[in-house]
């Protein structure tokens, strides 16, 4: 059985917290042509704001998913096609790895049928996420695709989600994690900004996930991203 990200090469996510480009709607969001809308962030999210955004993103015909930052901002709302949970691999604290997700579990009935968690390797230590989780960022190649290839033989995880969250990463990284998994389906995150940059991670990755640029540049410029992805 073939799980949904099995066929995405892109990937918008939009954080609640930030606005959309002047003039620019969330119809256009959904028009892009990307495979799947992400809504999560990591400063500054609360329920109500992602509530708003799925609002607006669920009239349209494009999978919604949500990628709640702690347990206080997941919304239960049937438009939504499920729940992607980060596990950060390399996380400073253990509450970035199973901390969080047990206080979930034990306040709320958890939908486990639309629950998948993403195996995090977090690589920019500038990042905001980088800061909150404490993550250990000084990772090899060969530190990396070792991530990888536990992430999937040892703890079962679908995605693997290389981020490198503000920059634009190292191929060769995303290459080797790449080379560690067998079925998983690996995500890169981070500075991509236009086709080429696009093209670029996707000969490595399965999925290319933009996020700032939709807020930053607007739909014209994540469109590009979609055509690299889908050219790659």
């Amino acid at each position: 059985m073939t799980a949904p990200w099995d066929d995405w090469d892109h990937v918008l996510k939009i954080d609640p917290d930030k606005r959309l480009v002047e003039g620019e709607t969330f119809e256009d969001v959904c028009r892009t042509g990307t495979d799947a809308l992400e809504i999560g962030g990591t400063l500054d999210v609360t329920s109500e704001k992602m509530e708003q955004v799925i609002d607006a993103c669920a009239k349209y015909d494009v999978p919604l998913y949500q990628e709640p930052s702690n347990p206080a901002v997941v919304v239960e709302d049937e438009a939504l096609d499920g729940y992607l949970v980060p596990v950060v691999l390399n996380a400073g604290g253990v509450s970035w790895v199973t901390g969080a997700h047990k206080e979930w579990v034990r306040i709320t009935d958890v939908d486990w049928d639309r629950t998948t968690t993403e195996a995090y390797i977090i690589m920019n230590p500038d990042a905001s996420v980088a800061e909150l989780t404490g993550a250990d960022c000084d990772q090899s190649v060969e530190d990396v695709a070792a991530y990888a290839e536990l992430a999937e033989q040892m703890l079962g995880q679908e995605i693997v989600y290389v981020e490198y969250s503000g920059t634009f990463g190292d191929p060769e990284v995303v290459a080797a994690a790449q080379g560690a998994l067998d079925a998983a389906t690996l995500f890169y995150g981070g500075g991509i900004h236009d086709y080429d940059s696009a093209y670029a991670m996707a000969q490595h990755a399965d999925t290319v996930v933009v996020g700032d640029l939709v807020h930053e540049e607007g739909v014209d410029a994540v469109a590009e991203t979609v055509d690299a992805a889908k050219d790659a």
